[in-house]
């Protein structure tokens, strides 16, 4: 374990330090670009006999990493709550019912949207995928990523309203895609389709329960906060309510990510602003920016690095360009079009649907629940899909949102923050 941790953080100093220095591309994007082309190098250079020795030492490496595992049981539990630490509650109750209709409704009507079309469309390419892991594909790939989104907003230079909605989805929406990826996955195990009753019930659980966990997480460390004062033992509270959390959450069997959020809301607003003195808030806010940029940073690497372990085929990589398509298809019409059609409900200026759309982010998580499938040639093509897409939406969408949100919202931008 020790050896695999030393590794990816030499790896990701390393990349990080040649995008900076030579790219200077956001760190994200910069990092995930660097270990890419370095991976596509070794494969080239595999092809021609040479640095075999490099291409075979990378892929056992990878091969002994459970990408999954780390992200959903380690790292997501981390980036989420920093991510949420620095969301103004006050400004995001005001866009609850927006944030709420986009992380629940949009993210079901994608879900089925993407499963359906790419059942009927994936054959004419010469892939044939079961309905059940189209609507799988479908769960995985719909929830905006909030790791990929958060760290591409701050770069965007987003008018503050579009900001916090765009953040405020995608850390919500996440912990919703989870629970329909679950209920998807224990009917394909199960054969059995649950009642509607089942389905509610289950989301209720899960998805309620990650909830109400927050709000006692947070609530009690909020009380513990604002009991002392001693910086060193905050920064160790706030830590110890993210890993006893998360964990807490999984023997609950609720919504971790949910949880998280949650708390992290809490403790960003009511703890800052009212349990800790401003010497303590410094280093809070420090402390949880460093974790923050550094596991994105070393998560970018790892997804860039990965593509060593995925084999394309020629019908494979033009379904991914299917499958690009379909989801920006489904994010416009799921997210776009209500937000274009009603942008004066929505309290968002007029082109905020552009941004909004192009600015839906797929990332690690997407990733990780494709490579947590039973293992199969269903799995390989959902895992090449969903890697395209993924890099696709980084690379693709998140070097061009800063110009999309520009040309949308012209006056707009600039006049007011991201999410602060």
């Amino acid at each position: 374990m020790l050896n695999i941790v030393a590794i990816c953080l030499v790896l990701t100093a390393l990349m990080a330090y040649v995008n900076h220095r030579f790219i200077k591309l956001p760190t994200a994007i910069g990092v995930m670009a660097v270990a890419l082309i370095f991976s596509l190098v070794l494969v080239v250079l595999d092809g021609f006999g040479v640095a075999r020795e490099l291409h075979d030492a990378e892929v056992s490496f990878l091969s002994s990493i459970d990408f999954s595992d780390v992200l959903m049981q380690g790292m997501l539990s981390f980036l989420l709550f920093a991510g949420a630490l620095h969301i103004d509650l006050s400004e995001l109750k005001a866009f609850r019912w927006q944030v709420g209709s986009l992380a629940v409704v949009s993210t079901v009507l994608s879900t089925l949207l993407v499963g359906y079309a790419l059942f009927y469309a994936l054959p004419v390419v010469g892939l044939n995928l079961p309905l059940m892991y189209c609507l799988l594909f479908g769960s995985l790939i719909s929830p905006t990523d909030p790791i990929a989104v958060m760290g591409i907003l701050k770069s965007a230079k987003a008018p503050q309203e579009v900001s916090l909605v765009i953040a405020g989805e995608s850390l919500f929406n996440d912990g919703v895609g989870v629970v329909i990826f679950s209920l998807l996955l224990g009917m394909l195990a199960s054969g059995v389709a649950p009642s509607m009753a089942h389905g509610l019930e289950l989301l209720a659980h899960e998805a309620g329960g990650g909830l109400i966990l927050g709000l006692v997480l947070g609530y009690a460390a909020f009380l513990l906060l604002r009991s002392l004062d001693s910086y060193q033992v905050e920064v160790l509270l706030t830590l110890a309510t993210v890993v006893g959390g998360y964990a807490l959450a999984a023997k609950l069997h609720v919504s971790g990510p949910l949880a998280m959020v949650v708390a992290g809301l809490i403790v960003g607003n009511h703890g800052r602003a009212l349990a800790m003195s401003d010497t303590t808030r410094r280093y809070v806010d420090m402390f949880w920016e460093l974790i923050d940029e550094i596991l994105n940073a070393v998560l970018f690497v790892l997804i860039g690095l990965e593509v060593l372990l995925i084999d394309f085929s020629v019908n494979e990589l033009i379904g991914i360009a299917l499958a690009i398509g379909v989801t920006l298809l489904a994010r416009l019409l799921t997210v776009g079009l209500p937000v274009g059609i009603t942008h004066k409900a929505f309290n968002l200026p007029a082109g905020s649907w552009k941004v909004l759309t192009w600015g839906g982010l797929r990332g690690g998580i997407s990733v990780a629940l494709a490579l947590s499938l039973p293992m199969g040639a269903e799995r390989d093509t959902v895992l090449a899909l969903t890697y395209g897409v993924v890099v696709f939406s980084i690379l693709g969408q998140g070097m061009s949102i800063g110009a999309i949100t520009q040309r949308a919202l012209g006056g707009a931008v600039g006049k007011v923050g991201g999410p602060h």
